[in-house]
């Protein structure tokens, strides 16, 4: 059985700093991911603390929110810039905008930023739709005999956030021109 490691002293705000400039380093981020990454940092100290005082781990969780607020001021944080990329790297993954927005959401972003992240283009959807058929090899990706699959692939492209309408004008692409709007996908 593996001994645990003592608490040692609660973590300060220089700590703590120290800590979000090294996931900062490895991680993109928001402010509120951040929070999040720091509050287990306390959360994991308090565990194993003996008998956690509760203004203490009340000060630390101040602390953590003085540093997130910090690195934002700094401009190691930018939760616009953060949502921009990402949506975009999602978009190209074959993300719709519903899943792109859900992600983002859940990452922590503002409401008003992820409307503003979003590509407002229809073409950007249906795109992101065909890398979505080209990458679960349905579609015009799918082998010639499987064309029994198409009601099953419907579904696949609703749960996955497309329209009824943009699903079926991409599961009628011919293979050819499919793979097209997805090199132009993939350069944009």
């Amino acid at each position: 059985m593996a001994e645990t490691k003592p608490a040692g002293p609660p973590p300060t705000q220089s700590k703590l700093h120290e800590a979000a400039l090294a996931h900062l380093a490895r991680y993109g981020t928001t402010e509120a991911g951040l929070v999040r990454v720091l509050d287990r940092r306390v959360d994991r100290w308090a565990r194993l603390t003996e008998d956690p005082d509760s203004s203490t781990i009340a000060a630390c969780k101040r602390a953590v929110r003085v540093v997130a607020a910090r690195m934002v001021e700094l401009g190691l944080i930018n939760d616009a810039v953060f949502a921009e990329n990402r949506a975009r790297t999602l978009t190209r993954a074959g993300r719709s905008r519903r899943a792109v927005a859900a992600h983002l959401g859940a990452r922590g972003v503002d409401g008003d930023l992820v409307e503003q992240a979003l590509p407002d283009d229809p073409d950007a959807e249906f795109a992101a739709c065909v890398a979505f058929t080209k990458r679960r090899r349905i579609g015009a990706f799918r082998r010639p005999e499987r064309e029994e699959d198409r009601p099953r692939e419907m579904a696949m492209l609703a749960r996955a956030g497309f329209s009824h309408e943009i699903a079926r004008k991409a599961l009628a692409m011919e293979p050819d021109e499919a793979e097209e709007l997805v090199i132009q996908l993939k350069q944009s």
